[in-house]
């Protein structure tokens, strides 16, 4: 409810011609509870004046609520300075006129002022509410009605009233009720403006249509490098009990798997399911993929995370809420950024390699990578702009060695990255070569002399064999 200070229809008849009047024309509007500044007249002189603040047109039921010179005493909620009446928490009671007496006399003064020409009474304007009511549910779900309504009670000024949505945009001319289907967008601040002549005045009303999570991407990157988290969430001031009263049915997460071809999956893997009829809420897993839940389930947190991305993990994740008549989808389309060698990771000194950084497809023309090289590299012309996707080096050496990092940005932001570790082991020299080879021959040399050496001892073991048969077949056999 917001409540304008307007310039009243009656004014005080005076009986003392010394009296001079001022009718004040400035406008002030505040809203139930809050802090409301009625400012002293631009005449008066802290030094030279007695300021004396009064609620109410008509006398007695006039309130003196309090004046300044050296000290001051209001009622609660009510305090002052040397240049505004300040009422911090505006209640109904505080709705009415408030006039303002300046007197010059520094002796007397509450006697002076009716004897004097120079007491002043400024008459100020009163207070007028501007009532703004929403007949619809406190929460809404997309597809529902919205019903929004603005009036001016007790106005007696021509007054045109139009609607601000939450964007900012003007919905309709001189229209004070509303009545539209709500969605997503309609969530947030809606605005009552009433225009009195040139000047405006705003009446603040909020609506709340459930959404989840509407402020992160829907487009997430993660790494074998980084952390991975599919973020989905409901706002933290609704809670599950309101939620559950629209007639919840079922939440769960769901994976799209990306192909290699670049499409999804035909049909869904179930991850989560949320159990609705346990206290608390938890979760029920059915294929995780790795994947955990987040801790904060009761402060409206449905995210998925794991401590590190995996190429298997492209695709689409959808956080589901389903209601009797509308399911509400959350689609995170993640991308998982790769460093892929060719030939490998091992290498030698010399030898020619090709490095991608990609996340399977061909970069948006919105996405740029980064390379980072080890300290001390020798590819020195890395640091420049830009950076290519596919990074070909001719020639590789040892101090090449070590992390090489590629880096994904959009703008200014760095979305995620990824490293790979190069082993470059240093190229063999000619005489490595001699010594390997000779050290080969020798080897060779050792092997066959030891078979000679074998033979030579079996051919003579045999020899000896056939030897000792003769023997024995010559003595016994003649015998026979």
């Amino acid at each position: 409810m917001l409540y304008i200070i307007k310039f009243p229809l009656a004014f005080f008849v005076l009986v003392l011609c010394f009296v001079e009047i001022h009718w004040a024309d400035e406008v002030v509007y505040a809203q139930l509870g809050e802090k409301v500044f009625l400012k002293s007249p631009s005449s008066y002189n802290a030094t030279a004046h007695y300021i004396y603040w009064f609620f109410g047109k008509q006398e007695p039921s006039r309130i003196q609520l309090g004046w300044l010179k050296h000290f001051c005493t209001l009622q609660t909620k009510i305090t002052l300075s040397e240049n505004s009446l300040i009422i911090d928490g505006i209640e109904e009671k505080h709705f009415g006129t408030y006039i303002c007496e300046l007197n010059q006399n520094t002796e007397f003064p509450l006697i002076m002022n009716v004897l004097k020409p120079n007491f002043i009474l400024y008459l100020l304007p009163c207070l007028i509410s501007v009532l703004v009511n929403m007949g619809s549910p406190s929460l809404l779900l997309p597809g529902e009605s919205l019903s929004l309504d603005c009036s001016v009670k007790a106005s007696y000024r021509m007054t045109k009233i139009h609607w601000l949505n939450p964007s900012g945009e003007s919905i309709g001319s001189n229209q004070k009720a509303i009545i539209k289907t709500a969605t997503s967008k309609d969530n947030g601040q809606w605005t009552c403006v009433v225009r009195d002549n040139q000047k405006e005045y705003q009446a603040k009303i909020s609506v709340t249509v459930l959404d989840l999570d509407p402020a992160s991407s829907l487009f997430q990157y993660s790494s074998k490098s980084s952390h991975l988290t599919i973020p989905c969430s409901i706002p933290l001031h609704i809670s599950w009990d309101q939620i559950k009263a629209k007639g919840l049915k079922e939440v769960n997460w769901q994976f799209f798997p990306k192909l290699p071809s670049g499409g999804n999956s035909d049909g869904p893997q179930q991850l989560f399911s949320l159990y609705l009829d346990q206290v608390p809420l938890t979760w029920k897993a059915n294929r995780t993929r790795g994947l955990s839940t987040e801790p904060d389930l009761q402060k409206g947190k449905l995210s998925l995370v794991r401590k590190q991305g995996r190429e298997g993990d492209r695709g689409d994740y959808v956080c589901s809420f389903k209601f009797p008549k509308v399911t509400l989808n959350k689609t995170v389309h993640l991308e998982v950024l790769q460093i892929i060698s060719s030939p490998g990771t091992n290498l030698i000194s010399g030898q020619q390699v090709n490095l991608t950084c990609s996340l399977g497809h061909p970069l948006p023309s919105d996405l740029q990578v980064k390379w980072l090289p080890p300290e001390g590299s020798s590819q020195l012309s890395l640091q420049s702009d830009p950076h290519p996707v596919h990074l070909s080096i001719p020639e590789i050496w040892t101090e090449d060695s070590g992390n090489w990092e590629c880096s994904l940005w959009q703008g200014g932001r760095k979305l995620t990255s990824d490293v790979i570790t190069l082993k470059i082991e240093p190229k063999l020299s000619v005489w490595m070569l001699v010594i390997i080879c000779s050290a080969a021959v020798i080897v060779i040399l050792l092997l066959i002399v030891v078979f000679f050496l074998y033979r030579r001892r079996q051919v003579q073991l045999n020899h000896s064999l056939l030897l000792d048969c003769t023997v024995v077949y010559c003595k016994y056999g003649n015998k026979s």
